[in-house]
Parts: C-alpha cells; structure tokens; sequence
C-alpha cells in the first residue's frame, strides 16, 4: 500500500508541476528555437517569466506579449531580423510574432555573451548596455554577479525556470 501511494504521490507531483510550467505554443516555440538555435526550454523559460504565457501582457515598462518586448527593443530587432516585412510593434501581441523576435534576440543575447544563459538573460531584461557596463566593472566576458535587485531577481527566475522545463520534459516528451 505504502509503495502504491507514492508512486501516485510522485504521479500527481509530475502532473502539478506541468501545470506550473506548461508547454504552451509548442509549433512556434519548436519553429524558432530551432530556426535561431537556442534551446527550446530557455524559451519556455523566458515566456513563463516574462508573461505567464499571457499573449496580451503589459509591462509598466511599455514591454509586451508573450517575450514582453520594448518598443525600442523591437525596432532595433526589426531592423536586423525582416526589415521588408510590413511588421509594427502592436504585432507582438501575436503569439507567433513575439516568440519569432524573443527567441531572436535572446539567440543574439546568447551570441554576444559566449553561451552564458545568466549574462544572456540579464542582457535580455536590462539591456546590452547596462550588461555591457557591469562587464566592463567586473573585467570579464561573462556576469559573475547581478548588482541590481531586479537584474539578480530576473536571472533567478530564469534560471529556476530553465532548470525546471529540463527535468520536467528533457526526454521524457511523448512519454
């Protein structure tokens, strides 16, 4: 009886944790994390954290959809990812378009800081510049530490949330 129960006991653990960190816009998150080679459990990750796969999020920032991008952020990205395509900042609420450019730049977060997925999502939520300054402070090419509360708060999350999507599905999808 013992073994019985907490084999579902472990079962029901399994079941809650796929609920707090769904698999949600799964063609789009597959198309795109293979298109600009980043892992698709970091994307997981960053749209969990950033909107709670909420497509019409809002950020007091001006940031929005799924991957919560500035306007200014977006132009810049447009500019380098499909400058032809008749594409506006409202489109972000698109849950295509905004994991198209959120695994696009953090693709181009990852390139700029040597793989390192802290750095990366610190470059993410802060900005080149503001991670690019702290670089230069600590004399590295990677961050060793996060000065700024929200900064360490967001790589945090992130982190958590990468770990998690990898031991929750990491070969066991389709099982």
């Amino acid at each position: 009886m013992c073994i019985a129960f907490m084999s579902w006991l472990l079962r029901q653990k399994e079941k809650l944790l796929k609920i707090a960190y769904p698999l949600k816009y799964t063609e789009y998150v597959e198309e795109y994390s293979q298109q600009f080679g980043v892992d698709k459990y970091l994307i997981y990750a960053m749209i969990r954290t950033e909107s709670s796969f909420d497509p019409d999020a809002k950020s007091d920032a001006g940031a929005i959809g799924l991957t919560q991008i500035t306007e200014e952020t977006f132009q810049w990205l447009k500019s380098k990812l499909c400058p032809q395509e008749d594409i506006v900042f409202e489109d972000l609420y698109d849950p295509q378009t905004s994991i198209r450019f959120g695994a696009y730049y953090i693709s181009k977060c990852l390139d700029r800081y040597s793989g390192s997925v802290e750095t990366a999502a610190a470059a993410y939520h802060s900005g080149w510049g503001t991670v690019d300054k702290l670089l230069k402070e600590q004399g590295g090419q990677v961050l060793v530490e996060f000065p700024y509360v929200q900064m360490n708060n967001y790589v945090y999350k992130i982190n958590k949330a990468y770990k998690n999507y990898q031991e929750i599905y990491q070969n066991k999808e389709g099982v």
